[in-house]
């Protein structure tokens, strides 16, 4: 669907690698398929000193790695202004600098900032933003449907205390219908095909309970290492890094209830609601397992003691009636076998079954969501091998996106497209922001009272501190 008012897509960061290989790739593609407006800028801002037909260039070669056609129109949509971060001043030069541009278009154009920069600037960036006015939608116009939001990267704090300070100062300074908080994993096609799956078919939701499903688990795994990302990695670990934020989003699309409406409002407050309901199915020491990978200490930038964790395994329980008896199970890490971010649901077996006598395998049916690398959805069942003899054998009904001869959109694409639209339900609340800090909290508090399994590369995830 096209979107019609004009717009003025703002890069806070505009000349780093998320800008680069993601943001304006990103933006292009929203141009081919046809979704922007008509009048679009895309304004790049950060330190360098930048003119416009360099940043030109920086778009073109953008481009270029990611094997783009060329568009000579969306490259000449880019415009440069350089500025400081912390400098309020530079964010009101931005805010003439932008009204200039709206008076070339002779209309007030919306303003979506996107925060492509390091989250210990998000404080800095929201406090100048609004002090410059930039925050107020078209102030010389008069435009009814006239907007300026907010896109924030994650990880949104680094703990439950400054995560509730940044949110107090966003909710001072922006309105909630203003405010983005991007957890991309929630545009992956697979993950909105699950609310599909469960509440549009009759035939799984009646078995979506603690009654037919024995586990669930929640796994992002990564055969890669930290690479030189070692002054980032280390002090923030793997449970603060895509386990506060990705894996417990995943987990809540599979355990919420029926939201009842397809609405942004109604979703997040699903979402929120299994969260709030989540905790540890037993005490640390018997359901939390952290690992660090042989060499991880000798990472240029990571502290040569360093215990931060590479690897976690958490056991769960989500105290609802709906879910009482399933383990839910939560696991990441880096430099393990496979690189793939799947949820398996595992049904409890039959009690009863119509099975050969001396067949003692486990009788299992399993659902298995697979994110990435291929998304799809595959169901796993049990039927008889054809011939005389009585044999069963393991059967897959699947389906794969790639198959398709459609397009998929990339995550970004459909961050921006959502935002441009104002439509927040790929977008984490309030609510759901504390929530999911404060299931994680008494973990990271207690990690010292947990041995910290080391394991060699590319090893399994089950193989590391045993079974929890």
């Amino acid at each position: 669907m096209k979107i019609n008012t004009p717009v003025t897509v703002v890069i806070f960061g505009g000349t780093g690698d998320l800008a680069e290989h993601k943001l304006l790739p990103a933006l292009y593609d929203l141009k081919q398929a046809n979704c922007l407006p008509e009048d679009f800028f895309v304004v790049g801002f950060s330190r360098k000193d930048l003119s416009h037909e360099v940043y030109q260039s920086f778009i073109t070669d953008s481009l270029s790695k990611k094997g783009k056609p060329e568009d000579t129109d969306f490259v000449s949509r880019g415009r440069y202004k350089q500025g400081d971060l912390l400098d309020v001043t530079s964010y009101k030069d931005l805010a003439v600098y932008l009204y200039e541009l709206d008076e070339s278009l002779g209309v007030c154009t919306n303003k979506l900032f996107y925060l492509a920069v390091p989250p210990a600037l998000y404080e800095s960036v929201f406090t100048n933003l609004a002090a410059s006015g930039l925050t107020v939608p078209c102030k010389e116009h008069t435009q009814s449907d006239s907007w300026s939001r907010l896109l924030v990267e994650k990880p949104f704090g680094d703990d439950r205390k400054h995560a509730q300070h940044l949110d107090k100062l966003l909710g001072k300074l922006f309105q909630e219908d203003q405010i983005f908080r991007i957890d991309h994993y929630l545009a992956k096609e697979t993950l909105q095909n699950i609310l599909t799956f469960r509440f549009a078919n009759a035939m799984f939701e009646p078995i979506w309970n603690g009654d037919s499903i024995e586990r669930v688990d929640v796994e992002l795994l990564e055969s890669f290492d930290i690479k030189k990302r070692g002054s980032f990695y280390d002090g923030i670990g793997a449970l603060r890094d895509v386990g506060q934020n990705h894996i417990l989003q995943m987990l809540a699309i599979i355990a919420m209830e029926d939201p009842g409406h397809i609405d942004p409002a109604s979703i997040r407050a699903a979402r929120a609601n299994v969260l709030e309901s989540t905790e540890l199915a037993g005490s640390i020491e018997t359901s939390v397992v952290r690992g660090q990978y042989e060499g991880y200490q000798s990472v240029e930038g990571v502290a040569p003691d360093s215990e931060t964790e590479t690897f976690f395994n958490a056991k769960l329980k989500i105290t609802t009636p709906r879910w009482k008896g399933t383990d839910f199970h939560i696991r990441s890490g880096k430099a393990l076998n496979e690189t793939c971010s799947r949820i398996t649901i595992t049904f409890k077996e039959r009690v009863s079954c119509m099975c050969p006598e001396n067949d003692t395998r486990s009788h299992k049916n399993t659902v298995t969501f697979m994110i990435q690398p291929n998304e799809g959805i595959s169901v796993q069942f049990w039927a008889k091998r054809p011939g005389f003899a009585y044999t069963l054998e393991e059967k897959d009904l699947s389906f794969m996106y790639p198959v398709s001869d459609q397009r998929l959109p990339d995550a970004y694409e459909r961050v921006l497209y959502d935002a441009l639209r104002g439509d927040q339900t790929l977008f984490i609340s309030t609510e759901e922001v504390i929530v999911q800090w404060n299931l994680i909290m008494p973990i990271l508090e207690q990690w010292s009272v947990l041995p910290m399994h080391t394991y060699t590369k590319g090893v399994r995830p089950d193989e590391i501190g045993g079974t929890i």
